[in-house]
């Protein structure tokens, strides 16, 4: 199966760089990077160009704020996978992830994952190469104890667990419905699912509600269902500042709410308006 991963990105070319490593070390082979970039930086374009082993598109726009939405529309539009995986620029995928996320795949539903959140020790190692994501995957428990003195949270959530091992299959994934809500930074689904909600809804301007919020709710309105990835497809976040580009909600929520009730599970602004771009 064709994959596309989409990696929301923004000025971070530093982790950018990390990711693209990660992603060379993958166990599965036949998928297409697409770096979602909300911002037009040249230095970006120079890099990806410069980039032969990995299969990579790149997708800009100008920066008028914050408009990750539009930026993942964007990227989707010139997939030519027929399974999408949502990562963000600063969340660096252990080496199973593609394969995890392909293996838990099915027809009716859709993927969510979580992450591991790096304390700043950590994540200063792997920013100046000292330590190498992989290493601390393969390794994870052996680093437990240096993570939780990090001040890293969600340790657990970077154990690594075969999707195909007995006891993924008979725990993990019989999950309640309370631990599969969808995380923007990891997430999966058949491209034409999002299609047919009309990708990402980018009339909730620079809130943070299409990300996962809205995007969950109208997917399982169209009659999919959510299924855990948690401790398959799993990802390591690089620490920073946890405002970074952050808006309230202010009166968006109870717009979607609106939306919501009506079961309108179509995006108000999403794939359809780009169609004369």
């Amino acid at each position: 199966m064709r994959i596309s991963l989409i990696v929301a990105f923004y000025k971070d070319l530093e982790a950018l760089e990390i990711i693209i490593n990660a992603l060379r070390q993958q166990d599965y082979t036949n998928f297409e990077v697409i770096v979602a970039e909300d911002n037009n930086a040249p230095e970006v374009a120079e890099y990806l160009d410069s980039i032969s082993d990995v299969d990579i598109l790149h997708t800009t726009q100008a920066d008028l704020g914050i408009r990750k939405a539009r930026s993942q529309n964007n990227a989707i539009l010139e997939s030519t996978g027929d399974y999408l995986i949502f990562i963000d620029g600063d969340c660096i995928p252990h080496p199973s992830f593609i394969s995890s996320h392909a293996a838990l795949s099915k027809k009716g539903q859709v993927l969510s994952g979580r992450r591991v959140n790096l304390g700043p020790r950590i994540s200063q190692l792997i920013r100046t190469k000292s330590l190498k994501p992989s290493t601390l995957a393969n390794h994870y428990l052996l680093f437990s104890p240096i993570l939780w003195a990090d001040h890293a949270t969600h340790i657990g959530q970077g154990i690594y667990l075969p999707p195909k091992s007995w006891v993924y299959a008979n725990i993990i994934s019989r999950r309640k419905k309370s631990n599969t809500n969808i995380l923007g930074c990891n997430f999966s689904c058949f491209k034409q699912d999002i299609i047919n909600i009309d990708g990402f809804d980018e009339s909730y301007g620079e809130t943070a509600l299409p990300d996962d919020t809205d995007i969950q709710w109208r997917f399982e309105a169209s009659g999919l269902k959510l299924k855990t990835c948690k401790t398959a497809a799993n990802l390591f976040h690089l620490n920073h500042d946890r405002n970074h580009r952050a808006i309230p909600f202010s009166t968006e929520l109870n717009r979607m709410l609106e939306k919501k009730h009506r079961g309108d599970y179509v995006a108000t602004l999403g794939l359809s308006s780009h169609s004369s771009n």
